[in-house]
């Protein structure tokens, strides 16, 4: 994978704050701006009308403003990318634009909502789970500091760590954290009247349905809709909502930060390196490999947060052994990250070994220039590749060569500029030990008996199978199983063992063919990953050509 030259930096508005610039063009779209109020009215609201305006007129989009709920109809409301409620207050919708409202969501259209958004509609709850959380209070207006949790966002990525502004600060009846993904946080102690306690969400996205929602509780003052920090905080509200840009908004708990600003506990193996500034760090020279060295890690979720400049080139090592190898996917595997490579070495695929689904990474992917996401889920020998919250690859290793199940995560480094990445955390998951069951171990058949067979393990095996017979074993459930291999020997035909949950005619997890292997005494290992959610008993049918002397199992292990 090659080295680029880097390209040229964004432009810095303000400390910890930098400004990049849409990456491509993209087609027009329109955004709807509703504004009635049934409540307390915002001096504000023109100011955020010309804001939007203003942002439309600059990035692509058309901008109509009403506070007529007439528009909220089927017909009225298909034409519109996304609809921003722009410091609305009380009922402001009927039943009748309720219901338009929410398939217009539901059925993939998107919702911005800005600080009084959420002192809005307070009797329906559809609204409710939609904007996150309704209004409780609010201290006077006041400097704060705004900690930034996602600095992939477009609405939060142009920002650093900490983003100080003045601004009327929301306290809500509920923390939202349980089913949005938060953005941004008030830290109390930097400002008085907060009673939300450590975990103050101010600004967050979630998917709803088919359709996106994006909430700020900022912008009450006229002064937020002239500052150009602000306003692209709105901007990159608006292109979420609109899916204009993607992002993964799933609610996210329970991680711990491997990579937030710090580089103890990584290393660097090979040339090059990683610059740090700005809890971002950026490709020096290469190729190489900084890797995470403090800790091996078996099955988890590891997230990250990346940006190429331009044509770059890079990727994510996974399971490799403690060499402290430059290249080290011959230990274990690299996702790959390039804008422009061949199938199995471009974007989302397993290096080398497994291209990605085209079509849902092409759906996912943000172009160069801004930021992504991964979610990297580790399950054993299994690793599925998330992009911004949509799955673009299934992966199961059967190299026994190589292996997922226990080792080093790191990033590769090739090219100066070539790639940045921000907050990488994990999650632990626990270790996933195979089980395995001898064959005869069966606790209900059809048709199969034990066989004696001195290369066996314990000198027998499951054998006289023919087409159409099963064995269930009752000691072993399928929950969670997402590979499954077999020692199996065969004189005969050999054919099929289908894995099914609860019965012989169960939910189908996978299937694998059992070749001929020269005798019933010569053995080989055949192996397969699984799917589905299934919770039953493992069931195994056999299935073949001929209607007697197919195969013997040995032994079958799940993972």
């Amino acid at each position: 994978m090659r080295p680029l030259p880097a390209l040229a930096a964004a432009a810095v508005l303000s400390a910890g704050v930098v400004m990049t610039p849409v990456a491509q063009a993209q087609a027009p779209y329109q955004v709807l701006v509703f504004s009635k109020t049934a409540g307390f009215r915002h001096d504000s609201i023109p100011a955020g009308v010309q804001a939007i305006r203003d942002l439309g007129s600059a990035n692509g989009f058309t901008v109509t403003a009403t506070e007529d709920a007439a528009a909220f109809t089927a017909t009225g409301l298909a034409k519109y990318a996304a609809v921003v409620f722009l410091s609305t207050t009380g009922d402001v919708l009927d039943s009748t634009q309720q219901t338009a409202f929410e398939s217009y969501v539901n059925g993939g259209g998107g919702f911005v909502g800005v600080h009084a958004a959420a002192d809005t509609e307070y009797d329906w709850p559809y609204y409710g789970q939609l904007v996150g959380a309704y209004f409780a209070s609010h201290p006077n207006i006041q400097q704060v500091d705004v900690k930034v949790e996602d600095r992939a966002h477009p609405a939060t990525a142009h920002l650093g760590p900490v983003w100080t502004r003045t601004d009327e600060l929301y306290n809500y009846r509920t923390n939202p954290r349980a089913g949005v993904h938060v953005l941004a946080t008030l830290d109390e102690s930097s400002y008085t009247g907060g009673t939300m306690g450590a975990d103050h969400p101010i600004s967050w996205c979630k998917a709803q349905s088919n359709g996106r929602s994006f909430y700020t509780g900022l912008g009450h003052t006229t002064e937020s809709y002239a500052d150009p920090v602000f306003r692209a905080h709105l901007l990159g509200g608006i292109r979420y909502a609109a899916g204009v840009a993607k992002s993964d908004c799933r609610p996210e708990t329970g991680y711990t930060g491997l990579y937030t600003g710090s580089t103890t506990g990584w290393s660097q193996a090979g040339p090059g390196g990683f610059g740090n500034a700005d809890a971002t760090l950026t490709s020096q020279g290469g190729p190489g490999n900084f890797w995470y060295s403090a800790k091996e890690f078996g099955s988890y979720s590891l997230k990250l947060d990346w940006k190429l400049t331009g044509d770059g080139d890079s990727g994510v090592y996974l399971g490799f052994p403690s060499s402290g190898a430059a290249q080290p996917s011959a230990g274990g595997y690299e996702i790959a990250i390039d804008a422009s490579a061949a199938a199995d070495a471009t974007t989302g695929a397993v290096y080398g070994v497994q291209a990605p689904d085209a079509t849902a990474r092409d759906v996912a992917l943000n172009p160069a220039g801004q930021w992504n996401t991964f979610e990297l889920l580790v399950e054993g020998e299994r690793v599925r590749v998330l992009l911004n919250g949509r799955q673009v690859n299934d992966f199961t290793n059967t190299d026994p060569a190589r292996s997922l199940r226990q080792g080093y995560v790191g990033l590769q480094n090739l090219g100066d500029g070539a790639v940045s990445f921000r907050n990488v955390r994990i999650k632990e998951l626990g270790v996933v030990t195979p089980t395995q069951v001898q064959g005869e171990a069966f606790t209900s058949s059809s048709g199969v008996q034990v066989a004696a067979h001195s290369g066996a393990v314990g000198g027998q095996t499951l054998g006289y199978i023919e087409n159409g017979d099963w064995a269930a074993y009752s000691q072993v459930g399928t929950a969670g199983a997402r590979t499954f291999g077999a020692r199996v020997s065969s004189g005969g035909a050999g054919g099929r063992i289908e894995i099914r949950s609860g019965t012989s005619t169960g939910p189908l997890l996978g299937s694998v063919a059992v070749p001929n292997t020269g005798s019933y005494d010569t053995f080989t290992t055949v192996s397969t990953s699984l799917t589905g959610t299934a919770t039953g008993q493992v069931v195994l049918v056999f299935t073949g050509a001929t209607s007697s002397g197919l195969f013997d199992v040995d032994h079958f292990t799940l993972g």
